[in-house]
């Protein structure tokens, strides 16, 4: 069973590392032996996750670009492929929501700008698209790899007022099915592409749904998601751990193009 979940010695590229999510996923990968690339917008927060790691026993390096800019993810590329020589899991960990792009009682669906709609889409499906676009070249030509998407329980139940959000984040789902297809049927049938579909996790980017900013108490929405959540509490980074080494690892060697419900239960229960 351990060699079944063995990543050692395997080169994992995280985008989006420095978030909240996407940082302990990296600590992880690099505590099970994994080469980890930890990718930010900013070289500065990338080098201090890398070099944190590093002190921590692990090997990492840090390295600019962001997914929506192609070029920059091929430049750090070329980074991995320089330090590690190979890229055998990608995590499309860049994401998040605006609350621009969000219906509040004081902002109608009506009201919201096609910028706020434009950006939201473009760093969820955009960035998750190219970014596998250009790591998953190095896998095509390795012939291997492993890429897990990061979903959301809003692409299954759109919630309320999270138009832009849970529009995306469907289309996570729909490009994880076909991207596994394509990589099977046009380049090799040892490249997977799956997904993780958090449940509700309390982080910076939902913050303001979940936390009255005025009394700090929980919001009206945040009590009805805990009581629609049957194990009665948010998600911790530390929930998605366990499946994201299960995909990553050749323990899911013949799992390809699912979205897995990482999310205490709100899925299956109905509210009665």
């Amino acid at each position: 069973m351990d060699q079944l979940f063995d990543i050692k010695g395997k080169t994992a590229v995280i985008t989006g590392a420095t978030g909240v999510l996407g940082n302990e996923m990296a600590r992880e990968m690099a505590r099970r032996g994994a080469k980890v690339a930890v990718m930010s917008t900013t070289r500065e927060r990338a080098d201090k996750l890398a070099e944190e790691i590093k002190n921590q026993g692990g090997i990492a390096i840090g390295l600019a670009a962001n997914v929506l800019d192609k070029e920059s993810l091929i430049q750090a590329r070329s980074g991995v492929m320089e330090a590690f020589g190979r890229i055998d899991i990608l995590v499309n960990g860049a994401g998040g929501n605006d609350k621009a792009a969000t219906v509040s009682p004081d902002f109608s669906f009506f009201d919201i700008p096609a910028d706020a709609l434009e950006w939201v889409f473009n760093l969820n499906i955009l960035g998750t698209i190219q970014a596998t676009q250009v790591f998953g070249e190095v896998m095509v030509k390795q012939g291997k790899g492993s890429v897990i998407n990061i979903s959301s329980m809003n692409s299954y139940r759109p919630l309320t007022n999270i138009v832009a959000y849970s529009a995306a984040k469907a289309g996570i789902n729909n490009f994880t099915q076909w991207m596994a297809v394509h990589f099977n049927q046009n380049y090799s049938p040892d490249i997977r592409v799956n997904a993780i579909a958090p449940g509700f996790f309390h982080t910076k980017q939902n913050h303001f749904l979940l936390v009255d900013e005025k009394t700090g108490e929980p919001t009206p929405r945040a009590r009805q998601i805990l009581g629609h959540t049957p194990m009665n509490r948010y998600g911790v980074p530390q929930d998605l751990l366990g499946t994201l080494i299960w995909l990553a690892s050749d323990a899911s060697a013949f799992v390809n193009g699912v979205v897995v419900p990482v999310d205490g239960g709100f899925s299956a229960f109905s509210g009665v």
